[in-house]
């Protein structure tokens, strides 16, 4: 029987150290190859997308190609197959598009879309609000939650720049009274709302308030919608009902802004994010 012949160590490449050799193991010649390959089309993506950073954007690549130029390639062909629709919401007095049920589908899925992009920064993910910010899903519209009124307040916003936003102005009357009246002012206010108030404080507070406060809030607290006039007898607080809140509402006022969005969005747009506003629960 034959022997095997012994198996030899492969060469060494000539390197040496500390008597420890390298072995003369050269890579496969398909994986050079491969490799070799890879490196070239490297190069080829360089030259046909874009790839390298410059001062003033990126090398657009030979080809033009981009992610960003197929985005708006997908944009424009949904716009177009929305055309008919959207140009359909825009002309439909808001009033009218509950009546049709596909134009009301339509409506609900794009306004949540708006909604989203630009309501959720103030008024919330789910419409709920924060403190300063109202609620949409309540039934207290400072302004009225009819359709029309909503679709209102969007296009020409809360005291903003528009020459038919809603305006008004709460004083500071931390300028013209006491810190002691106005502690009064608290507590009647509190009273009005069924809360937790001192009573001789609160009856001192009456005179101040008929005296201050009903030309807006009216005479027994519940406000006015024609000057935004919040209703005070309700356990609803834009911006709080403690103590300590309502003495800074009333000392320093709170006269916040809500941006014109008739400048931004078109008119589509302003009925779609009416329409879902709407319907989320709150609207009347």
């Amino acid at each position: 029987m034959a022997k095997k012949p012994e198996k030899k160590d492969p060469e060494t490449t000539g390197h040496s150290w500390d008597g420890i050799e390298e072995f003369n193991n050269p890579l496969p010649r398909w994986w050079l190859w491969t490799f070799y390959f890879t490196i070239f089309w490297g190069i080829l993506y360089v030259i046909a997308y874009p790839s390298i950073p410059l001062i003033k954007g990126a090398y657009p690549g030979l080809l033009g190609w981009s992610t960003r130029g197929e985005v708006a390639k997908d944009i424009q062909s949904f716009k177009e197959q929305n055309a008919a629709i959207e140009a359909k919401l825009a002309s439909t007095p808001v009033t009218e598009i509950a009546s049709d049920a596909e134009l009301q589908s339509y409506a609900v899925n794009a306004g949540a879309a708006v909604f989203r992009t630009n309501c959720i920064q103030c008024h919330g993910a789910g419409a709920q609000g924060a403190k300063g910010y109202p609620n949409l899903l309540d039934d207290d519209w400072l302004w009225g939650g009819d359709i029309e009124s909503i679709a209102y307040t969007i296009r020409h916003g809360i005291r903003s720049r528009s020459e038919d936003t809603r305006f008004s102005e709460m004083p500071a009357f931390g300028e013209f009274l006491s810190k002691e009246e106005i502690a009064q002012l608290v507590a009647y206010v509190r009273s009005l709302g069924g809360l937790q108030a001192d009573a001789q404080l609160a009856s001192a507070g009456k005179p101040l308030f008929e005296e201050n406060c009903t030309a807006c809030h009216g005479d027994d607290g519940t406000g006015d919608r024609e000057q935004g006039a919040p209703n005070l007898t309700d356990a609803i607080w834009l911006f709080g009902s403690s103590e300590e809140d309502l003495t800074t509402t009333i000392t320093y006022a709170r006269n916040v802004e809500m941006p014109t969005w008739g400048d931004r969005l078109s008119d589509a747009q302003i009925n779609a994010v009416a329409v879902y506003v709407h319907q989320l629960g709150g609207g009347e």
